[in-house]
């Protein structure tokens, strides 16, 4: 693994706030020139600690506000089962996160929809047609407390 120094660090929490500032606002951000921020950005890419840019969507503006945490137990703990299940899961738009975990649940998704009747619509005509699942539990957000978008830097 490579090291990483002060000015990598900075880097990348400069890029974690703002990921669309220029390399010239950045440069100035880290106290170094454009070519030499250039230059550690590409590798930081290379090196795999920078995965991807994205964008940060108002999910108000996009009716999709509903947020809910759907807790997934599988049927039998099979490799077929999981497959099919995290197969599944990548075409779902409603999904924006999934996670297999430990516990009494196997899997953990985060659900995008625009109300509760859309969440039942989901999870009967959706997940209701995966024969993998065996059991199913919700949690709705009632607030965002906190969602900084990033990971400790150190």
């Amino acid at each position: 693994m490579n090291t990483l120094d002060q000015t990598d660090i900075a880097i990348l929490k400069t890029l974690q706030e703002n990921a669309a500032i220029t390399n010239k606002e950045l440069a100035a951000k880290v106290n170094l020139s454009s070519t030499p921020v250039f230059e550690r950005v590409k590798r930081l890419r290379d090196q795999g600690y920078i995965k991807k840019y994205v964008a940060i969507l108002d999910t108000e503006k996009l009716d999709c506000s509903f947020i809910a945490f759907c807790y997934i137990k599988l049927k039998q703990h099979t490799f077929e089962n999981a497959e099919r299940f995290m197969t599944a899961v990548q075409s779902l738009e409603e999904v924006g996160e999934c996670y297999n975990i430990s516990g009494d649940y196997d899997f953990l998704l985060k659900v995008y929809v625009s109300s509760m009747k859309e969440y039942q619509k989901f999870v009967l005509r959706i997940l209701g047609e995966l024969d993998c699942i065996g059991g199913l539990n919700s949690s709705f957000v009632m607030g965002e407390v906190k969602n900084s978008y990033s990971v400790p830097v150190r």
